[in-house]
């Protein structure tokens, strides 16, 4: 459950280390964003050579939360921290990086990011 201003890790190669939240496109006045929610960030810390510089507004999936999230069995997840995942674009599924680092959660593979899931380590 992140809202705006929230700061993220980023969990791929991309080049970006840590984003802030500055939007939540498309959800109209929606005041939070959940696992698996697509938000506009802006990149506060980069590496000097990355795909993406320190300043760009980009767009990003949310990956992992420290708040839990209910699944359908009655189960519960959450992470030690709060990532995302950079995207090409607002409305593409494919992502920037070519690795991701960390767990992913099953939510991600299940809401049609293939290409993200298939190149995670572990999805919990």
């Amino acid at each position: 459950m992140l809202q705006l201003r929230s700061t993220l890790n980023v969990a791929d190669n991309s080049g970006a280390k840590e984003v802030y939240v500055i939007g939540i496109p498309g959800k109209g006045n929606k005041k939070f964003a959940h696992l698996g929610d697509v938000v506009s960030i802006v990149v506060k810390k980069a590496d000097p050579y990355g795909q993406v510089k320190k300043g760009d507004k980009i767009h990003g999936i949310i990956v992992r939360t420290r708040k839990e999230v209910r699944r359908k069995d009655g189960s519960y997840i959450r992470f030690d921290d709060n990532a995302c995942v950079i995207l090409q674009g607002p409305k593409s599924q494919e992502p920037r990086g070519t690795r991701f680092f960390g767990p992913l959660a099953r939510e991600i593979r299940d809401l049609g990011y293939n290409k993200i899931s298939s190149l995670a380590s572990e999805i919990y």
